[in-house]
């Protein structure tokens, strides 16, 4: 299974000017996918399959891949942008939209349904809310590694003290064509890492569509923490604890990741 196919993007312009690129590909309903840090859209190995029965929408997040950045970054701008692709779409397709988020990209997307009633179905893999800033000598390492052009030190230093990544599973990620990609990110990950990443009590219990939450069931705790958190905050929930996967079930396993996304979303 190939990454996402490389056709030509397509944009969005978000309400502060920025803009967002976005590919699509397969027949159907649209579906939106959200990807977290690390990544832009060629993270996903799961558009094929998915491609059967949706019409799949990979984005980049602002200050990624082919989208361009704003003039200040904040969680709440990147919300906007979700929330701007999710009525793009919502419109072109006259029907509202499934969203699926991974990471910091679920995080956004949990926000995003909150503010708009075009998100048909969401699905969460491991949303990264937590409530505090990483710690200030691991950004500090992260930004001299940067500035002496350690790109791919920055990365690594993410997956293992932050996501908590065992080295396998490092080891199969560099081994994705994906992974020049994750690299480019690097100079976006400390900015990321320097904020909290919460979400209101009200904010979650504004989200009206049906959510379906995904965990590794060896996953770090404070993930676990985050899928417990949304399952009490938000109204109609489904929690599914994917057996011997931790944070990249889609890279690891994609045809059982996409079987149980398509089965929660065809109902």
């Amino acid at each position: 299974m190939g990454d996402a196919p490389q056709s030509a993007p397509r944009y969005v312009n978000s309400p502060d000017g920025t803009r967002l690129a976005f590919w699509s590909s397969g027949a159907g309903p649209p579906l939106l996918l959200v990807h977290g840090s690390m990544s832009d859209h060629r993270r996903w190995r799961i558009t094929e399959i998915l491609g059967k029965h949706r019409t799949v929408h990979a984005m980049d997040r602002r200050g990624r891949g082919s989208s361009t950045d704003g003039p200040r970054w904040s969680p709440d701008r990147e919300v906007e942008d979700v929330v701007a692709v999710v009525e793009a779409l919502a419109e072109e397709a006259g029907r509202p939209v499934d969203l699926l988020g991974h990471s910091l990209g679920g995080y956004l997307s949990l926000r995003a349904a909150s503010r708009t009633r075009n998100v048909r179905r969401l699905v969460l893999y491991e949303p990264a809310i937590v409530d505090h800033a990483q710690p200030a000598e691991l950004l500090a390492r992260m930004r001299e590694a940067l500035d002496a052009g350690r790109d791919e030190e920055v990365v690594e230093l993410m997956m293992r003290e932050v996501v908590r990544m065992p080295d396998e599973e490092i080891a199969h990620l560099r081994r994705l064509p994906s992974w020049p990609a994750r690299v480019a990110t690097a100079p976006t990950l400390p900015r990321e890492e320097s904020v909290a990443l919460t979400v209101a009590p009200e904010e979650a219990a504004g989200v009206a569509a049906p959510t379906l939450l995904l965990l590794g069931g060896d996953s770090p705790g404070f993930l676990r923490d985050a899928v417990r958190w949304v399952a009490d905050a938000v109204s109609d929930t489904t929690v599914v604890t994917l057996e011997g996967q931790q944070h990249v079930a889609d890279q690891t396993d994609p045809e059982g990741f996409a079987d149980i996304v398509l089965t929660y979303l065809l109902q």
